[in-house]
């Protein structure tokens, strides 16, 4: 219980993070990356096996996540220095000249806990399948983990790694979407439905789990803990998690129009008082 109440602090502390990130620069996308922010607390805080004091590249002998939707980088950002990659206060130059925090997560700065650079959709499925077979023939029995947003899934890439992954029985690999039900645009349904996921997914081969509360962080770490359960058994496994875009935030939530906005300073106020500090501010 001490854990799960340390996590809820840290989530909250994200939340503050996010919008203080998009804020200072006035540009970036706080409405996903507030619905993701129990995601990333649960896969950082409990459920991967991972190394942030020695992070290589290659990420033998441990657990490897890797971000497809990479316009949410500020839960990203804030959930990697929180875990050690590095210093909190590096959150600071998020979007900045010559940071290694850029809009979209990169490489070539050399951030630790990024492996890919990602933004542009659809790609980061293909990316984690790679991964995962790499995982296989070397012999290292660690999991890879990715996530992606709902909206991507209108990305054809997607659905030819879907078949590969089934057909490769690449089941060393757990992958969610984060089905928050809006776009760039609006409501994914009324620009292109994506209609039954996990009829889809299953008729592609997958198993899939659905979680109706990805803004619990309980009920995210138990469907975690679900899907590891069939690790190993010849599927890659699908979450489709249910989210709020904006949640934690009353005035971003239930709306796209905070999918890349950022909040004026009378707005960040509001934001602020409704997200009490808890691990204490970069």
């Amino acid at each position: 219980m001490a854990k799960i109440e340390e996590l809820k602090k840290l989530s909250t502390q994200v939340r503050r993070d996010i919008v203080r990130m998009v804020h200072a620069v006035n540009s970036g996308h706080p409405g996903g990356s507030l619905g993701c922010v129990e995601y990333f607390v649960a896969l950082y805080g409990e459920v991967m096996k991972h190394n942030p004091q020695n992070f290589t590249m290659d990420g033998k002998n441990e657990d490897l996540f890797f971000l497809s939707n990479g316009h949410i980088s500020p839960v990203y950002y804030s959930v990697l220095a929180h875990s050690g990659y590095f210093p909190v206060k590096e959150l600071n130059t998020f979007r900045k000249i010559n940071t290694r925090l850029q809009g979209h997560p990169t490489t070539h700065d050399g951030l630790p806990g990024v492996r890919i650079a990602s933004g542009s959709l659809g790609q980061g499925m293909s990316v984690a399948i790679g991964a995962a077979l790499t995982k296989k023939l070397n012999g290292d029995n660690h999991t890879v983990y990715s996530l992606h947003g709902d909206g991507e899934l209108q990305e054809g890439q997607i659905w030819e790694a879907t078949l590969y992954a089934a057909a490769n029985k690449v089941d060393n690999y757990i992958a969610t979407v984060d089905y928050n039900g809006r776009q760039i645009d609006g409501d994914v349904d009324k620009i292109l439905s994506l209609g039954n996921l996990k009829a889809k997914f299953e008729a592609f081969g997958w198993t899939v789990l659905e979680n109706h509360e990805g803004n619990n962080l309980e009920s995210v770490i138990t469907s975690f803990n679900t899907a590891k359960t069939y690790l190993g058994k010849g599927k890659p496994i699908m979450v489709i998690m249910k989210t709020e875009m904006g949640q934690g935030v009353d005035y971003m939530m239930g709306t796209h129009k905070w999918h890349g906005s950022a909040p004026n300073d009378e707005q960040l106020k509001k934001a602020l008082d409704q997200l009490p500090v808890t691990l204490g501010d970069y």
